[in-house]
């Protein structure tokens, strides 16, 4: 099989966490013994602040994290009849110009051969339907959405002939245990602050926590408003600014604890739907505390981490994990051996090979009353 993706970025992980899946996935599917080619703008505005933040050598890093994938770059359109020959699979992200969303499934429509999936992970449907409902997904064959309450509002809307639930998860590759690195802090929170999304989850389950505790804390990402910034530094918690997510693994393996705050359209709006850092963290066998969410899908049964519901509740966690190592030791064993189980991008890919099977033996274009979702 060769497979295509277009992405709105892939080498670059600035303020873009799809690519730390994305890169896992692609791997993964190589390594199964397909060809799998990657596309993505030259000039896009998260390798254009990978560039500013990191400089070439990152992007020359990440180049290394992905053997077998061939990986292209394009300046304003891809040439599409080059980058289509011989596919078997193409996988569009939603990231993508609309424009180019809608040329790729007019080339599928006008009797392509290959399969046309669209792969939604973000909380547009929820917080700007307009701008999904514009896009023209008549020639995809079906939607890849992460998490089932998405897949639904893709079929009651009528926006995917099919729709799946597949899941993100952890590039275990990269995300594991590392415990001959040495701990040096207490507490520590990746995650970008974004659009004030959960700007004060953040104040009250991060930063009022880790001050009052008088923990260690240290804390990495991108978008940080300068008012933000001043209060972290004057709550003594470090500031490590962008981290690229190959080095994330060593800094959850340099602390003690981590903290899940989700942003607030995945948890008023979206129930069931993780931010892709717990799959990371617990893949890390980093003890991790979670500020509310709910797991509607049942991905982490048993005791993989501690929920609370409030600040203090946030608190009373973390001081328990931190004084009792043999509960913070189970708690971490119990996610870790969830993730290593149920929540790889092995898994991932071979989710996907399957819905490619089971859309291909159907051979015909599906119909909108065939939703179907994919367990993980």
């Amino acid at each position: 099989m060769k497979a295509v993706f277009f992405c709105h970025a892939f080498s670059s992980c600035w303020n873009n966490g799809n690519a730390h899946f994305l890169r896992g996935v692609t791997r993964e599917i190589a390594r199964l013994g397909h060809e799998v080619v990657v596309y993505e703008p030259r000039d896009g505005w998260s390798r254009t602040n990978a560039l500013q933040d990191g400089g070439e050598s990152i992007l020359l890093e990440a180049a290394t994290l992905i053997p077998g994938v061939t990986v292209c770059g394009y300046e304003e359109q891809p040439d599409l009849d080059e980058a289509l020959q011989g596919a078997d699979l193409v996988l569009v992200h939603e990231w993508n110009p609309p424009g180019l969303i809608a040329q790729i499934g007019r080339c599928r429509v006008v009797g392509a051969s290959f399969i046309l999936l669209f792969h939604d992970t973000h909380h547009r449907a929820v917080t700007a339907p307009r701008e999904l409902a514009e896009f023209d997904l008549d020639g995809f064959d079906g939607v890849l959405a992460f998490g089932e309450v998405l897949r639904e509002i893709y079929v009651k809307r009528g926006w995917a002939r099919r729709a799946f639930t597949w899941h993100e998860a952890a590039d275990t590759e990269l995300y594991r245990p590392m415990p001959e690195i040495q701990k040096e802090c207490d507490v520590v929170w990746i995650g970008n602050w974004g659009d004030d999304e959960r700007s004060r989850e953040l104040n009250e389950f991060l930063v009022r926590p880790i001050a009052e505790l008088r923990l260690s804390g240290r804390i990495y990402g991108v978008r940080y408003p300068e008012a933000v910034l001043q209060t972290i530094n004057a709550n003594g918690i470090d500031y490590g600014g962008w981290l690229p997510n190959h080095r994330a693994p060593r800094a959850f393996a340099q602390a003690r604890a981590t903290v899940h705050v989700p942003r607030g359209p995945y948890a008023r709006q979206l129930p069931g739907i993780p931010t892709i850092r717990i799959f990371e963290a617990l893949a890390c066998g980093i003890p991790l505390v979670s500020a509310p969410w709910s797991d509607d899908e049942g991905l982490f049964p048993g005791h993989c981490y501690l929920r609370v519901s409030s600040g203090e509740s946030m608190k009373s966690a973390l001081q328990a994990l931190l004084s009792d190592p043999q509960m913070a030791k189970a708690i971490s064993q119990e996610g870790l051996q969830t993730v290593q189980a149920r929540h790889t991008c092995r898994h991932r890919a071979l989710e996907l090979v399957a819905i490619i099977d089971d859309l291909s033996r159907s051979g015909s274009r599906p119909s909108m009353a065939e939703p179907e979702r994919m367990v993980s």
